[in-house]
């Protein structure tokens, strides 16, 4: 449902790249800075609707090793390593640090299908710049990416990646969890649907705040151009990412692409966590 947001947010997050036009890899058609419903306004009208939802398989590959593997490292940190408190609640450190490293867990491993979701929602990109296509389908981009980088070349970008999840989940894990449970111990309200509404709607905003910055970095760093041995081609590392954007965009740069961010966040960890809320209760086991 939340996938042409991402769409638009990872277009939004390459206009204007500074370093692309330094080195000339911007040539050709030049697709104009249009703010987020023009952005998929152009992508409906310019490459057909259906390409709104261009690279969402690799997008569910993603999130199938992403979230599978984050939710259980998070849980098996609070409960067994880090531990709770006798009252049952969660210092708020102990949940950042777990947020924080469940979220660089995950995405380490879910890395290679989010290189090539990003690289896929380019291309109609590319097309409109009158660039060839690069891939076929899902299996040739793994594919081709494979036999151009080597295994190495499955991981390109995942740095930024796994700074950017940390982030994220700092804002997505820590913030339900810490406010879910607030609300538990502090208010009237019990553990149900609404208190799990509320502690979701505070999660998605957090999380597309901390995030967007580190998203910014690691889409660019993705979406590069590189040489035979894989190395970049604009950027060395994501922290010079990060300072050419700053550098030749202005700080605010680094939230191009925010608000479908957040449109996509909060919805996003509200469909989630009410539906993992209710297969844990359905299955049962404890909530969260």
């Amino acid at each position: 449902v939340t996938f042409p947001l991402d769409l638009t947010k990872t277009r939004l997050q390459v206009q204007g790249e500074a370093a692309a036009h330094r080195s000339g890899a911007a040539a050709g058609r030049t697709v104009p800075y249009r703010g987020m419903l023009r952005t998929a306004a152009g992508i409906v009208r310019e490459e057909g609707f259906p390409k709104l939802w261009q690279g969402a398989t690799p997008a569910i590959y993603r999130h199938i090793v992403y979230s599978g593997v984050r939710m259980v490292a998070y849980e098996h940190l609070r409960d067994s390593m880090l531990g709770r408190s006798e009252d049952e609640s969660f210092p708020f450190w102990k949940a950042v640090v777990g947020g924080m490293s469940a979220g660089a867990i995950g995405q380490f491993f879910a890395s290679p299908t989010d290189l090539v979701k990003v690289q896929m929602q380019m291309e109609g990109k590319r097309k409109l710049e009158g660039k060839p296509l690069r891939f076929r389908g899902v299996h040739h981009a793994f594919m081709k990416i494979l036999s151009e980088g080597g295994i190495r070349g499955l991981w390109a970008g995942w740095v930024p990646n796994v700074q950017r999840a940390a982030l994220v989940n700092m804002g997505d894990l820590t913030t339900y969890d810490s406010v879910k449970h607030f609300l538990l111990l502090n208010t009237p309200l019990v553990d149900n649907s609404v208190t799990h509404s509320a502690a979701s709607g505070c999660s998605g905003l957090v999380a597309a705040v901390l995030g967007t910055p580190a998203d910014v970095v690691k889409t660019r760093i993705m979406n590069q151009p590189r040489d035979k041995q894989g190395r970049g081609l604009l950027y060395k590392s994501s922290m010079d990412c990060l300072i050419q954007t700053v550098q030749g965009e202005g700080f605010m740069s680094l939230y191009k692409g925010f608000v479908p961010t957040w449109m996509r966040m909060a919805p996003w960890s509200l469909v989630f966590w009410l539906t993992y809320e209710q297969i844990r209760r359905i299955c049962g086991v404890s909530s969260f």
